[in-house]
């Protein structure tokens, strides 16, 4: 019988149970895909601030509610992210004329420069994840199928 006060050399396995949990395994992605961002894209701007900065570029003078929803944050979080880049200098959220709650957000300069040199190392970095799946096709028919789980996980999380 094995002591089990003593301790182990080097990182432990994970247990069975948690290698066929999806959840475990959708973890050890963004854990890993956070490390990657980090090195490779920026290690000031966040996933989350890159996403919005991404989609008021898309859409500006929408309002920061709907951006919320474009990129799948929740509102506290989104106002959280918004005020930082607005900080930061990156955007600015101006009050709508027709409703003093609602914030309107616009690139500012420095946000259109950031933005574009975090996305040219972002697409770099998108390009060494998806090495695995060597055409196009298969890449794309991975990007359907995540996005179809992540479809269905968000209605999951809906469910009472």
């Amino acid at each position: 019988m094995a002591d089990k006060t003593t301790p182990s050399t080097g990182p432990a396995a994970p247990p069975a149970a948690l290698l066929q949990a999806p959840g475990y395994q959708v973890r050890r992605l963004y854990q890993a895909y956070l490390a990657a961002w980090l090195r490779s894209v920026d290690s000031t701007l966040t996933g989350p601030q890159f996403a919005v900065l991404t989609a008021v570029n898309a859409a500006p003078g929408r309002d920061q509610s709907a951006m919320a929803s474009a990129v799948a944050l929740d509102t506290s979080t989104m106002a959280d992210v918004a005020r930082r880049l607005e900080k930061r200098g990156l955007i600015v959220r101006r009050t709508a004329a027709d409703d003093g709650r609602r914030k309107l957000l616009f690139l500012t300069d420095e946000g259109e420069e950031a933005l574009s040199k975090a996305d040219d190392r972002a697409r770099a970095l998108d390009e060494r994840l998806l090495e695995p799946y060597g055409s196009a096709t298969e890449r794309a028919r991975l990007m359907r199928e995540l996005t179809a789980l992540a479809d269905h996980w968000e209605g999951l999380s809906e469910e009472r």
